[in-house]
């Protein structure tokens, strides 16, 4: 198990170092699901995300000397940072080894704290198997993303903060990957505070955590794309794992929509600008998959590095999503004055065009056919019911596209 006094030390040692973020009452969202919810924003910290915190309590804790032939580490991007920032305030040379998917954000990030950046395999396991054979061959100091008792010190300090300004919080939702982070808030946590619910979420993509409890043992999961690319790990922690199956409530699962959707909630109502793998929390407790939250709730958003085309992908995604997105293939006589009626028919449903493309030259189409890709505004899944029943109202054959 991970000892208190190893969080209390990380506290001390961070102290001036990393950022204490904000916890952010939200009245929407209180509003919203009938409970006091804040968020604890870790997505503003420095290097944009929690991972700083293990990061630095790590490297600081060791003796000067296990430092000399630098770092290592693998990461999908946020530990990445954390440890390349840590080493260029320590003065030490460090590399980063990183999946080839990796957001090219993400991986320029790195590089400019001055780390070296080696892109290896398709995932976080396959780029942590070559930094530890690289480790193997140099000799240099190892600093793992989640599984170790000081880089979990370090991430239990965010569980200390939270009571220190919410002692009567009553739910905590944290995102877990490997472990680390949740292992660290539920150690702070419930050395004080039992009966605190610690709630973890996990992407259904990536369920690591949710399938080796359900297993008894840590187990490596097959893992899928998601929008939560920061705690996607085929394999949690053997030290973690025992911390969370003792201290955790619950581990719950969502889905890849719902992960979008909160993305841009978080940013249309709280202006805050989450990846995926930090959002994963909120999209449990507006989908009513985290169970009981007695009281004053806490979501954890433990990152904010998401590069701009994955934004536009997201909130296009989530859009769709909350049926505020329509996309409309419909086929028009290819004569003069039809596309304009056409328009005239969207504007009286009080739709507006996003955009319109024209194809007259598919070889599927009929002579004298054209046909016409509308995207739309809308308002809801009410609102686009009745977009389609009016247009077929009018005589036009509407196709959705997914």
């Amino acid at each position: 198990m991970l000892p208190y006094s190893l969080i209390q030390e990380a506290a001390d040692r961070l102290k001036k170092r990393v950022r204490r973020t904000e916890l952010i009452h939200s009245h929407h969202f209180s509003d919203r699901l009938g409970i006091p919810l804040s968020f604890k924003c870790e997505n503003l910290q420095r290097t944009g995300a929690f991972k700083i915190r293990g990061a630095l309590n790590f490297m600081t804790a060791q003796p000067r000397e296990a430092l000399a032939k630098g770092v290592l580490t693998a990461s999908a991007g946020n530990h990445a940072q954390g440890v390349a920032f840590s080493a260029d305030l320590l003065g030490v040379r460090a590399t980063v080894f990183m999946p080839e998917s990796t957001p090219p954000q993400k991986v320029q990030s790195t590089r400019e704290y001055g780390a070296e950046v080696v892109l290896a395999g398709r995932n976080f396991d396959e780029a942590c198997t070559a930094a530890l054979q690289t480790q193997k061959e140099t000799g240099a100091l190892f600093v793992h993303p989640f599984d170790d008792h000081l880089v979990m010190a370090g991430q239990g300090t965010i569980g200390l903060e939270i009571l220190e300004e919410m002692p009567d919080v009553g739910a905590i939702l944290v995102p877990i990957g490997g472990g680390g982070l949740i292992a660290g808030i539920a150690t702070a946590v419930k050395e004080t505070h039992p009966h605190v619910r610690i709630i973890g979420v996990e992407s259904k993509a990536a369920p690591s955590m949710h399938y080796s409890l359900k297993k008894g043992k840590v187990l490596e999961t097959p893992l899928s794309v998601t929008l939560a690319d920061g705690i996607a790990v085929k394999r949690v922690g053997k030290n973690t794992f025992p911390i969370v199956r003792d201290l955790v409530d619950e581990v719950v699962l969502v889905e890849e929509e719902e992960i979008a959707l909160a993305i841009v909630a978080l940013l249309e109502r709280t202006k805050l600008l989450v990846e995926g793998s930090g959002a994963v929390t909120l999209a449990a407790a507006l989908n009513g998959k985290a169970g009981r939250m007695p009281g004053k709730t806490v979501c954890v958003l433990s990152g904010g590095n998401i590069d701009v085309k994955t934004i536009a992908t997201v909130v296009e995604r989530g859009l769709l999503a909350a049926g505020r997105y329509l996309k409309l293939q419909v086929v028009l006589d290819d004569v003069p004055g039809s596309l304009a009626k056409l328009a005239t028919e969207v504007a009286a449903v009080r739709a507006n065009i996003f955009l319109i493309n024209h194809e007259r030259r598919s070889i599927d189409l009929p002579l004298g056919k054209t046909d016409v890709l509308l995207e739309l505004e809308t308002r809801g899944y009410e609102h686009i019911e009745e977009i389609i029943a009016y247009l077929g109202t009018r005589g036009y054959e509407v196709d959705v596209v997914k």
